[in-house]
């Protein structure tokens, strides 16, 4: 019984023994698959933490494409009178020297002015792009390459909404040039390098990240990327690179309280350049989509007294004659979608709507009485509606006067109409005065304004609004939606009931 216990402890020893080897390599073979996982894990995450070793080989690689750009402007004389000094006098000699030195020998003969900037090549038969104010007005632009060649440019087209230029210059051969990459890839904290002509001191570069996105500072169309990258007077219309060397936006102004860098830099995205360029360099000129409709944001208040889940869309405040008002667009409406995609804000729909091909039709989804409903409508030009902007409707005045939500509001009369210079065709409840204590007050309702709907609908007599509160209530609002107009001018208002 011993003998038999001893064979079969050594047997499975022995097949222990055997096993060994094999669990041995297995267990060798995952540490090394899981080791390599872990490095590849780590190299790639410090891959997308590290700060680049050296910028160099992309400042080499794309410096050819970066310019300076000179520009020469006429400039009237001052017409101040100058020395004036008996003639004959032992100091006319004098003065007249004075003067010539500083350019008054004529008085009224021109100056000329010279400024400097920056640019880039952005195609090999002579593209290039700067900012608008760097040749605005300029009689003679000279561009100087990267190798001290220079070459005179013509220009090609302007937009001012977003401070582009597009320039030509004709060279004997292909230029260096770069590309335009994705802005909207580019994250808060990315690295970005910048290249120019700061203070004119020559081809400068410098670097930092992406301080934030989306930043507007007054311009409908912005969408600046701003940067800790220095940049400083001479920068301006150079590009800021990503670290593919694509151009993701082209510098264009700083925030300083001396004139100099203080990390604080704004650069307009490479989304909205590149769309600009492209009509710049086909029609001259930008055509940018018009809808046709005048907005506001919609507020949390706003939202809740007409039965919106969030704060979200565009308020149509008013629709004068255009492409919106041929296909049914009302005040009041929400713009909830424009040509498929989702509208946060009115800033948002006016670039996505200038950002659309004119006469192209799209689907616009807005929310009304209640419901959403869908509106086809072929966009027009924004650019010919800017030169022949309608007016908007205008403003009413007072015999019956009732008291609401801190409010005296008065039934339209003809010697309100002329008091407030209204046109013939006002209607609505004129406000003659409002509580200095109301929210009504804190909202901005002033005595003359007008008050066009109430809760989505017209209102032309007190009774009309005392019913649009009774509603509201029975409807378990808490606040009420009013179309208030100033001057013509229409903005939505909405009222907390009591």
């Amino acid at each position: 019984m011993l003998e038999e216990h001893h064979v079969t402890s050594r047997t499975s020893t022995l097949a222990r023994t055997r096993e060994r080897p094999a669990e041995t390599a297995l267990k060798a073979l995952w540490a090394l698959f899981f080791g390599l996982a872990l490095i590849l894990a780590q190299t790639l995450g410090a891959h997308a933490r590290a700060a680049p070793e050296s910028f160099a080989d992309l400042a080499e690689q794309i410096s050819p494409s970066v310019v300076n750009i000179t520009t020469t402007t006429t400039v009237a004389a001052r017409s101040g009178p100058g020395a004036i000094v008996p003639e004959g006098s032992p100091f006319e000699d004098f003065f007249r020297e004075f003067n010539d030195r500083n350019g008054q020998g004529g008085r009224n003969t021109p100056r000329r002015s010279q400024a400097l900037g920056s640019g880039f090549v952005i195609s090999e038969d002579g593209y290039l792009v700067t900012n608008n104010h760097v040749i605005e007005g300029a009689d003679e632009i000279q561009i100087e390459f990267f190798s001290g060649k220079t070459l005179d440019a013509t220009l090609v087209g302007t937009d001012p909404n977003t401070d582009i230029a597009l320039l030509k210059v004709e060279a004997d051969g292909p230029l260096p040039f770069v590309n335009f990459g994705d802005s909207n890839l580019m994250r808060t904290g990315d690295w970005v390098m910048a290249m120019g002509n700061p203070l004119g001191q020559g081809f400068s570069i410098s670097a930092g990240i992406v301080s934030a996105r989306n930043r507007a500072l007054s311009g409908t169309y912005d969408d600046y990327i701003q940067t800790d990258a220095a940049i400083n007077r001479g920068n301006s219309g150079g590009p800021l690179f990503n670290m593919d060397g694509e151009v993701i936006g082209v510098n264009t102004a700083i925030l300083s309280p001396n004139g100099g860098s203080i990390g604080i830099g704004f650069a307009m995205s490479s989304n909205v350049v590149s769309k600009v360029v492209a009509q710049l360099k086909e029609f001259g000129e930008t055509r940018r989509g018009w809808l046709g409709v005048r907005i506001q944001d919609v507020s949390p208040d706003i939202a809740e007294s007409m039965g919106l889940e969030k704060a979200t869309g565009a308020l149509v405040t008013d629709v004068p004659d255009g492409p919106a008002k041929d296909a049914g667009m009302k005040s009041g409406d929400v713009i909830m979608s424009f040509d498929g995609v989702d509208v946060p804000d009115t800033r948002s729909l006016v670039r996505t709507v200038g950002n659309t091909s004119v006469g192209k039709t799209v689907r616009v989804v807005v929310y009304r009485d209640g419901k959403t409903e869908t509106l086809r409508i072929t966009l027009g030009r924004r650019e010919e509606a800017e030169s022949a902007r309608p007016a908007a409707v205008e403003t009413p005045a007072d015999p019956a006067t009732s008291e609401m939500l801190g409010l005296t509001v008065s039934e339209m009369t003809e010697e309100l109409r002329s008091e407030l210079k209204l046109g013939d065709a006002a209607e609505g409840l004129v406000v003659t005065d409002v509580a200095g204590d109301s929210e009504a007050y804190e909202k901005n309702i002033r005595a003359g304004d007008v008050i066009t709907e109430a809760g989505q609908q017209k209102v032309s007599v007190p009774q009309d609004l005392e019913d649009r509160i009774a509603e509201a209530k029975e409807g378990g609002r808490k606040s009420l939606l009013l179309l208030v107009r100033r001057e013509g001018e229409p903005r939505f208002v909405a009222l907390t009931l009591d």
